[in-house]
């Protein structure tokens, strides 16, 4: 059974089994990607289409999987980008020769809405988003080809990518990009084995000025895709050609990849992306409200921030989800609804979620000491208390080691967290101003969705 067939019977399976309005709705729109032994990928149109599937019916597709084809799959799902239009101005003859000459099979496959200007920049992806402007600007430059940007999922990878591609497109627009993903090169590729068209799956890639390639990791174990990748990523760079990558990791770590291709992407530039800080993501948060137009006060915005901190796309997507319930039930998008969101994402994962940014923040509000100097090195003695106080309470909330903990306050030695741990621990029994600071913090993380 090929995989387009099982994937047309699984659908069938699933029209039988739910209501007309909920096939119709949610899974006509979806298209089949690429399958292998234990992992499904799916197309779906939008975030909040992604969001809405995988909450309400990923069960259901693996269990109809399960129990009909004796498989298990795990279900994955990529995003469809919107097509970018090219508009040909009337008298422009530079703009209608570019339309003549592109074949229009290649019209990449980016999104418009990921561009630099929408992209949020922080501490955390400042040397990314240089390096990706730069290839922009000039791409096919020895120094930053090839440019791989890795890094967590939802942490903005894929957005750069797409931006790169569109400033490309507004600035060179007679340059051809391909933009794909490792899954959509690896379906090509056995599509074109299976067509007997592998001439036309090598011209079509390797007539590329810029080749994005989203999510390298997944070509871990496809030894004959990797032959293609290797041999399409030679010869345009022997050319001259740009080529930009994400991945989940640094191409060094990754296993069940032929030596000579990580060479060949170890050859150029690696740039991570980290997970957004505090004000990273409170940004994001208002970028986002700005685009959707939504009214959220700062202190939901704040509150979200604190809580949702390792994935840019769950930030956005809990925007999303709050304008959703919003509307679905008619009602004001306050702290209670918020809390129920955030509280229905992170489920039980609340300890984890807390870090030592956000007791420090809040020892700072509750000794009016800043948050520079807590993590400083001052010695004045209500510094110093704050510190301490803050160097306590890690340890006490996260369970975090002593180690962790030193690091984090720059680069202290265990035996420093542990007398401080020691002092604030026999000062709460004496001091009843310090009792109550630690206190509140305590019960504030202990209550905050109660």
């Amino acid at each position: 059974m090929t995989h387009d067939t099982f994937w047309t019977q699984t659908k069938d399976l699933l029209r039988s089994t739910l209501p007309d309005h909920a096939y119709n709705t949610w899974f006509d729109p979806i298209n089949f990607i690429t399958m292998n032994e234990n992992e499904m990928v799916l197309e779906v149109p939008n975030q909040f289409f992604y969001e809405w599937i995988d909450s309400h019916y990923k069960n259901t597709i693996e269990s109809v999987v399960s129990s009909n084809f004796n498989k298990t799959v795990r279900v994955k799902y990529t995003v469809a980008p919107d097509y970018q239009t090219e508009k040909t101005p009337a008298h422009d003859y530079h703009a209608e020769r570019v339309e003549k000459t592109r074949d229009p099979k290649t019209k990449p496959r980016l999104n418009e809405k990921y561009t630099f200007s929408t992209y949020i920049e922080g501490s955390n992806n400042q040397f990314a988003k240089a390096a990706a402007t730069s290839v922009a600007e000039a791409p096919g430059q020895k120094s930053f080809n090839p440019l791989v940007i890795y890094g967590g999922v939802g942490l903005g990878k894929t957005h750069l990518l797409h931006a790169i591609g569109n400033f490309i497109i507004e600035k060179i627009p007679e340059k051809n990009i391909v933009c794909a993903s490792s899954e959509k090169f690896t379906h090509d590729f056995i599509s074109s084995i299976q067509k007997n068209r592998t001439i036309e799956f090598s011209k079509f890639y390797r007539n590329a000025d810029v080749l994005l390639i989203d999510d390298i990791q997944f070509f871990q174990g496809k030894e004959q895709t990797q032959e293609q990748f290797f041999h399409t990523f030679n010869e345009l760079y022997q050319t001259g050609k740009q080529i930009v990558m994400t991945a989940d990791r640094y191409p060094g770590e990754m296993v069940k990849l032929q030596d000579r291709l990580l060479s060949r992407f170890k050859s150029g530039v690696s740039v991570d992306i980290q997970p957004p800080d505090f004000e990273t993501r409170v940004a994001i948060l208002m970028e986002k409200a700005e685009i959707n137009n939504i009214n959220i006060s700062y202190d939901i915005i704040e509150f979200i921030a604190t809580h949702i901190k390792n994935n840019v796309r769950e930030l956005e997507s809990t925007v999303i989800q709050l304008l959703a319930r919003s509307s679905l039930f008619n009602k004001e998008i306050d702290m209670p609804l918020v809390k129920q969101a955030v509280k229905e994402r992170i489920g039980n994962r609340l300890p984890s979620e807390i870090s030592i940014e956000d007791i420090v923040r809040r020892v700072s509000e509750k000794t009016h000491v800043p948050e520079f100097e807590i993590v400083g090195t001052g010695r004045k003695k209500h510094v110093a208390e704050a510190r301490q106080i803050a160097m306590y309470l890690s340890r006490e909330i996260m369970n975090t080691s002593l180690n962790t903990v030193g690091l984090y306050f720059g680069g202290k030695d265990h035996t420093t967290i542990l007398h401080a741990c020691r002092s604030i621990e026999k000062k709460t029994k004496k001091d009843p101003r310090i009792k109550q600071i630690v206190t509140t913090v305590q019960n504030e993380f202990r209550s905050v969705f109660e």
